[in-house]
C-alpha cells in the first residue's frame, strides 16, 4: 500500500528526512545511469555509429550540467529571462526537428525506394506516432508539470522530487533519441550539427530545471544535482536510438520522424505554454526566433 503524501516523519525532522530521500534518489539514479552507460559504452566500441551517439549524448548531458551552475552559485534571474530562455530552447528544438530530423527522414525514405508521396506518408506517420507516444507517456506516468501541477494515476502519492525528476526525464528522452537516430544515419556531420544544437539548447534548459526546483523550495545543491542527473538520460537514450537503427537500417526514416514528433509534442505541450504563462510572450517569442535561427545557422554551417 502506497503511503499518503502527508504521512512521514514529525514536522521538526521533515527537512532532514527530505534531504536523505533526495540524496538516496540521486545515488540510485547516478548508479543506474553509470551501470547502463558502462554497458552501452562497451557496445559502442563495436560500432562507430554507437560511439558517435554516446559522444553526442554525453555532450548534451554536459551542457545540461553546465546550465545548473548559476543556480549552484546562487545567481538569480528574472521571470522575463527565464521565459526568454525557454523560448530559445523551443526555437532550437523546432529547427532541429525540421532540418535535422524531418528533412533527413524524407531523404532516407526516398533513398530506400519510396516515392515523394510514400516518403511523405512514412515521415508524416512517424511524426504523428512520436507525438502520440510522448503524449501517452505524459498521461500514463505520474509526474509534475511546472505549469499545470500533478497529473497521472496515483500522483498524489508520489513525492515532489520524484515527480520533478520524471517530468525532466520525459523532456530529455526525445532529445537523446534524436541524437542517437541521427548518428545512426549516413550523415555524421548533420548528426554533429543536431547534437551541437541540442547541447546549446540544454544549457538554458538545465538552468530552467534547476531554477524551477529551487523555486519550489529545494536547496541549491539538490536543485543543481537533480538537474545534472536529469541530463544523464540523454546519452542513454541516444545509444538506445542508435542501437535500434543500427539493427535495422529500414527503420531510419521512421526513427527520425518519431524523434521529431516527440520533440514537437514537447514544444507545444510544455515549453511554449510555460514560456507564455507569466505575460512575457514577446520575449519568449523573440527567444524562439533567435533559437530557431541559431540552429538553422548551425545546421547550414556544419551540414
Amino acid at each position: 500500500m502506497i503511503p499518503s503524501i502527508t504521512s512521514g516523519p514529525p514536522r521538526g525532522s521533515a527537512r532532514s528526512w527530505r534531504r536523505r530521500h533526495l540524496l538516496g534518489l540521486a545515488i540510485v539514479l547516478a548508479g543506474a545511469a553509470a551501470l547502463l552507460l558502462d554497458l552501452l559504452g562497451a557496445l559502442a566500441h563495436q560500432d562507430p555509429r554507437l560511439a558517435g551517439a554516446l559522444v553526442g549524448g554525453g555532450m548534451a548531458a554536459a551542457a545540461t550540467a553546465l546550465g545548473t551552475l548559476p543556480v549552484l552559485l546562487s545567481q538569480q534571474f528574472s521571470q522575463r529571462t527565464y521565459d526568454s530562455m525557454l523560448g530559445f530552447g523551443a526555437g532550437v528544438m523546432l529547427a532541429a526537428s525540421s532540418f535535422s530530423l524531418i528533412i533527413p527522414g524524407l531523404a532516407a525514405a526516398k533513398a530506400q525506394g519510396a516515392g515523394p508521396w510514400g516518403a511523405g506518408a512514412i515521415v508524416g506517420s512517424g511524426v504523428v506516432l512520436g507525438a502520440l507516444l510522448l503524449l501517452l507517456i505524459d498521461r500514463a506516468v505520474p509526474h509534475e508539470h511546472f505549469v499545470k501541477g500533478l497529473e497521472g494515476p496515483r500522483a498524489q502519492a508520489m513525492k515532489r522530487a520524484w515527480l520533478f525528476v520524471l517530468a525532466i526525464v520525459l523532456h530529455n528522452v526525445p532529445e537523446g533519441l534524436a541524437i542517437g537516430v541521427a548518428y545512426a544515419g549516413a550523415d555524421p556531420v548533420g548528426a554533429l550539427a543536431l547534437a551541437t544544437g541540442i547541447s546549446i539548447q540544454d544549457v538554458p534548459e538545465g538552468m530552467v530545471v534547476a531554477l524551477a526546483l529551487r523555486g519550489v523550495g529545494y536547496g541549491r545543491v539538490a536543485s543543481a544535482g537533480l538537474g545534472v542527473l536529469s541530463g544523464l538520460v540523454e546519452p542513454v537514450a541516444a545509444l538506445s536510438g542508435a542501437a535500434v537503427i543500427s539493427i535495422s537500417a529500414g527503420m531510419l526514416p521512421w526513427g527520425l520522424a518519431i524523434a521529431a514528433g516527440a520533440m514537437l509534442a514537447v514544444i507545444s505541450h510544455e515549453i511554449i505554454p510555460e514560456s507564455h504563462r507569466k505575460g512575457h510572450e514577446r520575449f519568449a517569442t523573440a527567444g524562439l526566433i533567435l533559437g530557431f535561427v541559431v540552429m538553422l545557422l548551425l545546421d547550414t554551417a556544419l551540414g
